[in-house]
């Protein structure tokens, strides 16, 4: 059985965790093994059961104790479940977006990056990429397109953090992720990879150019938004990959160029 609290005041302590911690005190860098996530829409949370993530307590609007939300407490019987009616939660940023529900969970420890590139042969790197939106979506777009793994940078968004989390559709718990623990990629290359850096620059491959699908392992780095990849990184990488542009487009966002480079270079590439 669930113990099921009603709120009716915002100002409610249980509400904290969800409406007054910031992402980095949910982080909590200093003890990280006692960090949470904010799990957001039935989705996104029944993924994150999927993957092991343990619940710690449940917040949702009062009509879907009995309705959208009734097959998630089944599975989370004994943790501590608080509804409340709509008015008081829409209180809380972005509850509009979340279905009525919202998940506290713990976080696991992040493997090393050896252990995520064990047995690869396409992972993708994300530079300094800050915007959990466009985490959540190349996160997304590799988990669909044929990538391994992911690997980020120190000064990235946090995967787990509610947008990056909800933007990919709960796919931050079925591809693997971890953090670099330096921006170099000398470890990366080091473990076999080619690597692939993707930036308008002259002297590029074409993103189709089978040069690229021919390699056996390929490590794809993605720039941060507006400036891209610094001049220092694209000349540390085996090749520069460009994706043509026309109109007089100058480029993509790196959501949406990620999602073509991934299916051009991802391991669906030889299928029809």
């Amino acid at each position: 059985m669930n113990s099921i609290t009603q709120i009716t005041d915002f100002l409610a302590p249980e509400l904290d965790v969800y409406a007054r911690l910031s992402e980095v005190q949910l982080l909590n860098r200093e003890f990280p093994e006692k960090g949470l996530f904010i799990a957001e829409s039935p989705k996104v949370i029944e993924r994150a059961l999927d993957a092991g993530y343990e619940p710690v307590s449940c917040l949702m609007e009062k009509k879907h104790v009995e309705g959208e939300g009734r097959q998630i407490l089944e599975r989370i019987k004994g943790v501590p479940v608080f509804c409340a009616e709509f008015d008081v939660l829409t209180q809380l940023t972005g509850f509009k977006l979340t279905r009525g529900m919202l998940c506290a969970m713990k976080r696991k420890p992040l493997p090393s990056v050896e252990e995520i590139c064990k047995d690869k042969n396409r992972i993708v790197v994300l530079d300094k990429v800050m915007n959990p939106t466009n985490v959540g979506a190349i996160i997304r777009s590799a988990a669909a397109l044929g990538m391994d793994a992911v690997l980020l940078t120190p000064g990235c968004s946090d995967p787990l953090y509610r947008r990056a989390a909800r933007v990919s559709m709960g796919t931050v718990f079925q591809i693997e992720w971890t953090f670099l623990p330096e921006d170099s990629l000398d470890g990366i290359k080091a473990l076999g990879f080619k690597t692939a850096a993707m930036a308008l620059k002259d002297n590029s491959l074409s993103v189709n150019d089978p040069r690229l699908t021919a390699e056996r392992k390929l490590a794809v780095i993605m720039g941060t938004e507006g400036d891209g990849l610094s001049d220092q990184t694209i000349a540390d990488c085996d090749f520069t990959v460009k994706i043509p542009m026309y109109h007089g487009v100058d480029s993509l966002n790196v959501a949406a160029a990620s999602a073509v480079a991934f299916y051009q270079l991802g391991n669906n590439r030889n299928e029809p």
